[in-house]
């Protein structure tokens, strides 16, 4: 089923494979870069999309991706990349580290979210939502993949995937640090003309910490059921709250609108899904009217879900058996020698301190082979985040 035959998000023609960096429309010869094996069809870049061609034309493909780089969404309040320094991650792309990769394309506080997402509560809540209603799903798809934290996840247990966003780094970041070849990432709008992804329906959607973001939700929540089928599912966690003042940007929605939007859901407080992790239990639904007050919604909907959740105890949210776990990279040596937390900035610290699973002290060590086993010592530490699972070049 994936990987997807792409449309054009102008026209909905189809798109062929124009030589390596290329694809062109069938019809009208329109042409979008591809660059990484990542397509890049955004529809309000025209003069980036034809300086990015003309570099691939001239040869020049680390130009060409130096300059996709430097793009972001329309959310985005920091100052520009600075085009030196994406030069030289471009060159240095295959010994770099993530932590390098995002100072070098310029993330600031955004980094700080990523590179220590692994243990976020909210990412957690994400993971919980999924493992009380999986299915062994076949394939999936995530709309807002971001650096592909979900999508490794995924493919560590056998999953086909794909996954989009609207910023190109976070796409690339995620192709050469995060997850494995297989995955299909496309760089596009949400609220494109055309989704340019053709249907071929998958058995799983995702949308984690992004839907409040979008503009015409009810347009772009048509084309994620369409792209789940009639047998698909759609998992879509942390939706700010609008009657809750949070941290993001975005537009918010309302408990009413989860309910119209959602009239087929199964809504959680998302907070309600990280304790439920920590104390290995089903989370309980609630009614949208009786969540006015919690921070953000998460909640699974369509026909493919399961009727009711089950127990979180030793799923998508626990490693793999067999991995070589870290100790939580938030915890810094004190000056006696103990492992203490120490946040990345003081916005992280006013987001998530007061809602963290793993605790303030470690005694260590420094890293862990995890066996498996859900009802053992270590697996409580694992479970709590004080330790990750990291990629190998983290």
């Amino acid at each position: 089923m994936i990987p997807f035959d792409l449309l054009s998000p102008e026209t909905g023609n189809p798109l062929e494979a124009d030589g390596a960096h290329i694809l062109r429309d069938a019809e009208t010869g329109a042409r979008w870069p591809v660059l990484d094996g990542i397509p890049y069809l955004r529809t309000n870049r025209g003069e980036l999309i034809a300086a990015t061609l003309a570099h691939i034309d001239a040869g020049d493909t680390d130009a060409a991706l130096a300059g996709l780089l430097a793009d972001q969404d329309d959310w985005w309040n920091g100052p520009p990349a600075d085009p030196a320094a994406l030069r030289a991650l471009v060159a240095d792309s295959r010994t770099a580290t993530l932590r390098e990769a995002v100072n070098g394309l310029g993330w600031g506080r955004v980094g700080d979210y990523f590179v220590n997402r692994w243990s976020d509560p909210t990412y957690l809540a994400g993971l919980t939502l999924l493992e009380a209603h999986w299915n062994e799903p076949a394939c999936a798809f995530e709309l807002a993949c971001g650096i592909g934290h979900y999508l490794r996840e995924m493919q560590a247990r056998g999953v086909k995937v794909a996954g989009a966003d609207v910023v190109f780094a976070k796409l690339w970041v995620a192709r050469n640090w995060v997850v494995e070849k297989g995955a299909q990432l496309i760089c596009f709008d949400a609220s494109s003309p055309h989704w340019p992804i053709a249907e071929a329906p998958v058995d799983l959607v995702l949308c984690n910490d992004a839907f409040y973001f979008l503009d015409d939700k009810p347009g772009i929540l048509a084309c994620l059921r369409r792209t789940a089928g009639e047998d698909g599912w759609l998992a879509v966690s942390h939706i700010h709250n609008s009657g809750c003042p949070g941290f993001s940007a975005g537009k918010a929605v309302s408990a009413a609108d989860i309910e119209e939007l959602f009239p087929d859901g199964l809504v959680y407080d998302d907070a309600e899904l990280t304790r439920a992790l920590i104390e290995a239990r089903a989370p309980t639904p609630r009614d949208p009217h009786e969540l006015k007050a919690c921070e953000a919604f998460s909640l699974v909907a369509g026909p493919g879900m399961r009727p009711a959740p089950r127990s979180v105890i030793d799923g998508i949210t626990l490693p793999v058996a067999g991995t070589a776990l870290r100790l939580n990279p938030l915890y810094k040596v004190d000056l006696s020698g103990a492992y203490v937390i120490r946040w990345p900035s003081e916005r992280y610290a006013a987001e998530y301190a007061g809602r963290v699973t793993y605790p303030l002290h470690s005694d260590g060590p420094k890293t862990l082979d995890w066996e498996g086993g859900p009802q053992t010592p270590i697996a409580e530490r694992v479970r709590r985040r004080e330790y990750v699972d990291l990629p190998e070049r983290w």
